[in-house]
């Protein structure tokens, strides 16, 4: 037996409650199945919508566990929590979802061209491939689970959300329209997206909605000098002068970076198989994580070079749409990089895109975020007991961007003394990405404030994470609400476990 919690609302009363089922275990039985059979066993009358059965149509979207799914594919499992998408509730799990429509309509969702004399309109000069860009966004079956699972909106009014900026981008890249959608995409928010990836992970049909369609269509913005939002010219302006996307601070110690610094205090002209790319972040702002990466490594045995020549990886310019001085950019780190066994990083963001984005421009590399290396090489008996109470935060290009969940977690739970708990959603974006920390700082403040509510109930030590955005950003949050927890970089925990 199996038991299954369905959240349920009373339209009648106004009231919302939770109900427990028990049913007899069925090998890979879907949740649409279990909802039917709790139904037929209990005469339950649990309302919900379902029609194909097959994943085509979208109707029977819902929540299983805080994850939006389609009941007739997801598999129940015991003590599942099925509920409503985070949409106007009609009753049980059906949701009201006429405000969407009818913000499909307002938007005007359909192409507009009525040139039909326009050379962009002729079928016969439209050539095999034309199509491809467009061809990825049209899978989509109107589940809305893209919108439910958007941390973004529900902070705000300005963004439409994921579902729309897909449909915007998928009449854009029709090389049959010729209306640009740029004017109209900046109206509805489309710098507001923190590019986590939620919509990404989350589609039935696995569309690239951040990918294919909101980064992409950022760059056709900027292409037509319609963006990006100044803060972001700013960041692509540093890189142009300096290689550097963020420069260091009047009073640090490193007035020219941790990587010259690095290399201006080798004694060693030894080559080694390992290089670490360190980011701007780590290079410029945070440059004693990259002094405790190289410490803990010479504990474990490990050499690495830190090549000068290294520049930004590019990622702050993916993200916002300026990809014109990418392909300058990883040719200098490919060149760079290319003879080296293993990249380590310890930034999210810059190996989500040296693993990622770098590929597409024929650069690839063998990267391995920090937590992948350590991940089994770390003996408990060799480390000081630190006695600490630490919580993870999941940066989103690590665990979205790079499926990386567990590496983290078990170093966690090996580092001697550690006392580790979860946070309600570890998973949550903190609004550091996607420009919003520079672009729209309200909204990158708004969604690190509930990280730090979930952090502040766990009475810990430290809320550990490895990505210096993400580390800035709760950081802020945490100062403002005065929290006893501080944030923390992973190689600062394993150095206390070190010294």
């Amino acid at each position: 037996m199996i038991t299954v919690n369905i959240k349920r609302y009373d339209p009648a009363k106004d009231l919302h409650y939770t109900e427990s089922y028990e049913i007899e275990e069925t090998e890979r039985m879907k949740v649409l199945d279990a909802l039917a059979l709790i139904n037929r066993k209990y005469n339950a009358n649990i309302a919900y919508r379902f029609s194909c059965r097959a994943g085509q149509c979208g109707s029977c979207a819902i929540k299983v566990n805080g994850k939006a799914k389609l009941a007739c594919k997801a598999e129940i499992e015991d003590n599942d929590i099925i509920e409503p998408l985070d949409l106007p509730v009609i009753k049980d799990l059906i949701v009201d979802r006429s405000e969407l429509n009818s913000k499909i309509k307002d938007l005007d969702m359909y192409m507009t061209s009525e040139d039909c004399d326009s050379p962009r309109n002729k079928p016969e000069i439209i050539k095999p491939g034309q199509y491809e860009m467009c061809d990825q966004l049209r899978g989509c079956i109107d589940c809305f689970s893209c919108i439910s699972m958007c941390p973004v909106i529900k902070k705000t009014n300005e963004y439409v959300g994921p579902y729309f900026m897909r449909g915007l981008s998928n009449i854009e890249f029709d090389p049959r329209e010729d209306e640009s959608l740029s004017e109209k995409s900046v109206e509805n928010g489309i710098y507001y997206c923190t590019s986590c990836g939620e919509c990404t992970k989350t589609c039935p049909k696995e569309i690239d909605i951040y990918g294919k369609a909101i980064e992409k269509l950022r760059a056709k913005i900027f292409s037509e000098k319609e963006g990006p939002l100044e803060p972001h010219k700013l960041i692509r302006q540093s890189v142009l002068e300096t290689g550097r996307s963020v420069q260091p601070k009047e009073d640090s110690e490193y007035p020219e970076g941790f990587v010259k610094k690095y290399n201006e205090d080798k004694t060693s002209d030894k080559k080694n198989k390992i290089a670490f790319f360190t980011g701007c972040m780590i290079d410029n702002r945070l440059p004693w994580i990259g002094e405790y990466l190289v410490k803990v490594l010479k504990k474990l045995g490990y050499e690495v070079d830190i090549p000068e020549s290294q520049v930004c990886c590019g990622s702050p310019l993916f993200r916002t749409g300026q990809i014109d001085i990418i392909p300058d950019l990883v040719k200098k780190n490919y060149e760079t990089f290319k003879d080296y066994d293993i990249i380590l990083t310890v930034c999210a963001g810059c190996g989500a895109t040296l693993k990622n984005n770098y590929p597409e421009y024929g650069a690839n590399l063998n990267v391995m975020d920090i937590s992948e290396f350590l991940d089994g090489k770390l003996d408990p008996e060799e480390m000081n007991e630190v006695n600490l109470k630490v919580t993870y935060h999941d940066p989103c290009h690590l665990l979205r961007s790079q499926g990386i969940s567990e590496q983290p977690r078990n170093i966690l739970k090996n580092i001697k003394g550690v006392e580790f708990v979860e946070m309600e959603k570890p998973d949550q974006c903190c609004g550091a990405g996607g420009g919003v920390k520079s672009g729209k700082p309200e909204i990158a403040e708004a969604l690190a404030d509930d990280k730090v509510d979930m952090i502040d109930k766990l009475d810990v030590d430290y809320v550990v994470t490895i990505c210096p955005f993400c580390e800035f950003n709760i950081n802020d949050s945490l100062k403002k609400k005065n929290s006893k927890t501080s944030v923390i970089n992973i190689m600062e925990l394993l150095n206390k476990a070190y010294e």
